[in-house]
Order: C-alpha cells, then sequence, then structure tokens
C-alpha cells in the first residue's frame, strides 16, 4: 500500500466525525451523532463525499451520513468537513449490504446513490445498489414515503433501476435522462461529485431518478 494511502488510514482511525467496521466503539459514534434527530439522509457510496457535504451546507439541520467501504475516499471528504466546521455530517466506513445492523426501522428520512459501480455484467446484479436485494434493506429503515434519489452515468443501470423499481411496486417519481441538456435543473442536481466531474469531462451524460418505495 503507497505510503500517503497508508497515512490517511491512520489518520482516518483518529477522526471523531468517522467510524469504521474495525472500531468496537462505531455504533456508540454513531448513536452520539444521530442523537435525538428525526431527519436522516444517507448519500451511499459517497466516495469523497462531495455530495454528503454539499447537503450538510444546504441543510444545516439535517443530519447527513455519506458511506463507503473505501477509506481513503473518506479521508477526503470528513477532512473538508472539519475545514468546513460542519457538526451535522458523518461518515461510515462500512459495508452497505450491512445498513441493517447500524440503522434502526423507519428511521432514515432520504437516501443518495451518488455515481456507484454499475457492475455490468449478468453474475453481478445483486451487487447493484438498485437490485430487490437493497431495495428491500432500503425499505425497512426508510420512513414511509421517503425519497430516494439515484444519479449515474451509466445508461444501462439506469434502465435497470427504472424496472426493477416498478418489480418491486416502487414508484417512479422523476425520470430524467441527460440532466445537462434539459435546460434548468434544481439546485440539488447541480451538485458534481468527482467521479462525475470526470464523467462529464469524458462527455458522458448524467442520468437522474427520483422514487420511493412502497
Amino acid at each position: 500500500m503507497p505510503k500517503k494511502k497508508l497515512e490517511r488510514f491512520t489518520e482516518l482511525a483518529k477522526l471523531k466525525n468517522v467510524a469504521q467496521i474495525n472500531q468496537v466503539d462505531l455504533k456508540e459514534k454513531l448513536n452520539k451523532f444521530l442523537l435525538g434527530e428525526q431527519n436522516i439522509v444517507l448519500e451511499l457510496a459517497c466516495g469523497k463525499g462531495d455530495y454528503s457535504l454539499a447537503l450538510a451546507q444546504k441543510f444545516p439541520h439535517h443530519k447527513i451520513i455519506g458511506i463507503d467501504i473505501q477509506g481513503e475516499r473518506l479521508w477526503s471528504g470528513a477532512t473538508k468537513a472539519q475545514e468546513k466546521k460542519l457538526d451535522n455530517i458523518f461518515w461510515l466506513r462500512i459495508q452497505i449490504e450491512n445498513l441493517l445492523e447500524y440503522f434502526t426501522k423507519q428511521s432514515i428520512a432520504e437516501i443518495w446513490i451518488t455515481f456507484p459501480d454499475p457492475f455490468p455484467k449478468d453474475k453481478q446484479i445483486k451487487k447493484r445498489l438498485t437490485s430487490p436485494r437493497f431495495l428491500e434493506i432500503y425499505k425497512k429503515i426508510l420512513i414511509p414515503n421517503a425519497l430516494i434519489h439515484l444519479k449515474t452515468d451509466d445508461l444501462n443501470l439506469f434502465d435497470y433501476s427504472i424496472e426493477t423499481i416498478k418489480n418491486q411496486a416502487g414508484e417512479i417519481l422523476e425520470e430524467i435522462k441527460d440532466i445537462y441538456n434539459q435546460g434548468d435543473i434544481p439546485d440539488l442536481l447541480k451538485i458534481k461529485t468527482d467521479f462525475e466531474k470526470k464523467h462529464l469531462q469524458a462527455g458522458k451524460s448524467i442520468h437522474y431518478l427520483k422514487f420511493k418505495l412502497s
């Protein structure tokens, strides 16, 4: 492992706004952050946490949690949050399929899924964050009528997500292909992650879904 990466992992373990799977006090740190809060928003596969940071600044009375398994990426978001003195944002280094271990039923107000790995091969379908397996998890932790947002550059994942949501008796509330070719769009969709900027530079289109699960 490169020296810089090792240094970031060491720093990550010391940051007060981060909890990791290998820490015995993970749940204690998380519960302390969530204490008394009703407006909890998750960003799944958050990467460097660009969306989480923007949401924390835009909604100071919400608690925002960025979740990813890549520690060096979380380090970037966590250190930026400290620099910006944001106290309404927290970072979790866990596997997303284990959400039920950390969040109680009907405790989450909203979910953002931003540029997840599309897992294009058929044998990888269960790993897609909009597969039936994950949608069932979201149903359990979300409050009734909570919103889920997906932004992706992968049209196959976008189309797969629409079909899967409908098959799971979900409701598509908004469906936009190539959002930056639609004229004016909501401010929340103008937030650009590091991955999104790279996709745009490569000439890719960005697609957006807003939906809820029954």
